[in-house]
């Protein structure tokens, strides 16, 4: 053996995501073996939700997840999340047939000829914000996914890549639910577990939503200045992004007639439906795919496309788009095996034993960094909320803060990890826009530290606010 090959070091790989992901389901089943199983009784409140009844964890038989278990978990994860997986495929597919019209490419020629240089920069924090309001008030987040790829496209189109794409898009859904104002999915619900006014509170969450928004919006748009200044130095350069991406050597000449704006105005009209039928009616997947679908279908006739022409553009889709959508069932895969193994409550009532010895604005900090934690194996607002709220309420109370504050630490805890951890929303989103997650996780790692800081120094402010 040569001296070269002898002293050369194997280059890490991050494994592939189904690899990742199944390694945390095995490493949860491990868990169940070791963690006594246990459970806090519960009971319904007055609006008829089954919540936690504080003070009544106790240990039950314990219930380890044996190997068959273990593999059948693949399998009832992926029926679980079959809500969410058949949405995005077909808000993916219908999305695609928006962007295969060439309406967002004529759209961005327009936008071009209008921006030069370093001003196109102004689109990062606009679309953050305006994202970000939407997940704010009405609760949107998977909803988010089919743009996904319009906007890696437009970054990739102005002279960026495709992680600016993702990040618009991710950390405007992401930092609406952290600074979130009548989500009633998250801090509407945690409100209603803590007992205080609905909307209480919100003036000092808007200041939080905006500073978030300031912190990450400078971060991405330095990241965006460097890779138009010198592309090479993109996380993603030499990866292939083909499919999504816009010609940038012809983009400013796109078409942008009658037909590409009534498919940008269909998109327009469809986008209204859904706020209007998530606030007013409480439609969910059905209906929302419903609209999706329709949105596309309309689309392609606009375009002039028959129906095989469309089947054959849905059918790509569906392929492209296959992967993501398995990353949804084996990561809700997680959730089952600790189900079964009966040791969530277990994890909720170990991390909240040393916050009661905690005072004042430290309790507050720790409080949202549990919550942070508890969000990598309990990905879901809601089921967080009902989870650790009627905990972490009194919890308040015993160490003499707001229940504001504690209902804070699970907006922070909940919003922003969920475009952090491999077992909620990162692989799908990554898949979706063709970023490998561990260039995602290089790039997004030091804004998720300062973002944990800036909602840390949020946390101990609102201890004075409330």
């Amino acid at each position: 053996m040569s001296s070269e090959s002898a002293t050369t070091k194997k280059k890490f790989k991050m494994p592939h995501i189904y690899v990742l992901l199944v390694s945390i389901i095995i490493i949860c089943a491990i868990a169940s073996w070791i963690l006594p199983a246990g459970e806090f009784e519960r009971a319904l409140n007055d609006a008829g939700r089954e919540m936690v009844v504080p003070g009544t964890y106790h240990i039950i038989e314990s219930t380890p997840v044996g190997f068959f278990t273990l593999v059948q978990s693949l399998y009832n994860g992926t029926v679980d999340a079959a809500g969410v997986t058949f949405f995005v495929f077909i808000s993916y597919a219908s999305i695609g047939l928006i962007i295969a019209s060439g309406a967002f490419n004529g759209l961005v020629a327009s936008m071009l000829r209008v921006l030069k240089g370093s001003a196109r920069a102004v689109i990062i924090p606009v679309f953050i914000t305006l994202i970000g309001c939407a997940s704010s008030t009405i609760g949107v987040f998977e909803e988010m996914f089919p743009f996904i790829p319009i906007f890696v496209g437009i970054s990739i189109a102005m002279g960026y890549d495709a992680i600016v794409g993702l990040a618009i898009v991710a950390l405007g859904t992401g930092l609406g639910y952290s600074g979130a104002v009548m989500n009633p999915f998250t801090v509407g619900m945690a409100q209603s577990i803590a007992d205080i006014p609905q909307m209480s509170g919100a003036g000092f969450r808007i200041i939080c939503h905006l500073v978030l928004i300031a912190v990450a919006s400078v971060y991405v748009v330095r990241y965006a200045l460097k890779i138009q200044a010198d592309p090479s130095k993109s996380l993603v350069y030499g990866d292939n992004f083909d499919s999504l991406t816009m010609d940038s050597d012809n983009i400013e000449n796109e078409r942008f007639g009658i037909r590409e704006k009534l498919v940008l105005a269909t998109l327009v009209v469809g986008i209204i439906v859904i706020v209007w039928g998530t606030k007013t009616k409480g439609w969910y997947f059905a209906e929302l795919s419903a609209v999706f679908l329709l949105m596309g279908l309309v689309s392609g006739f606009i375009m002039g496309w028959g129906p095989n022409v469309i089947a054959e553009k849905v059918a790509k889709s569906f392929s492209e788009i296959a992967v993501a959508c398995m990353m949804i069932g084996i990561a809700r895969g997680i959730l089952v095996v600790l189900q079964a193994g009966h040791i969530i409550d277990t994890i909720v009532y170990y991390l909240s034993i040393p916050l009661s010895n905690l005072p004042g604005a430290i309790s507050a900090i720790a409080m949202f960094l549990v919550q942070t934690g508890l969000n990598f194996f309990i990905p879901s607002g809601s089921g967080q909320a009902v989870t650790s709220m009627p905990i972490m309420a009194p919890l308040a109370d015993l160490i003499g803060i707001s229940r504001q504050s504690a209902v804070l630490a699970f907006q922070f805890g909940d919003g922003l990890s969920n475009i952090m951890w491999p077992t909620a929303m990162t692989p799908i989103i990554c898949g979706i826009a063709g970023v490998k997650i561990d260039k995602w996780w290089k790039w997004f790692v030091p804004l998720f530290i300062a973002l944990v800081i800036t909602q840390s120094i949020l946390m101990a402010v609102s201890i004075v606010v409330w």
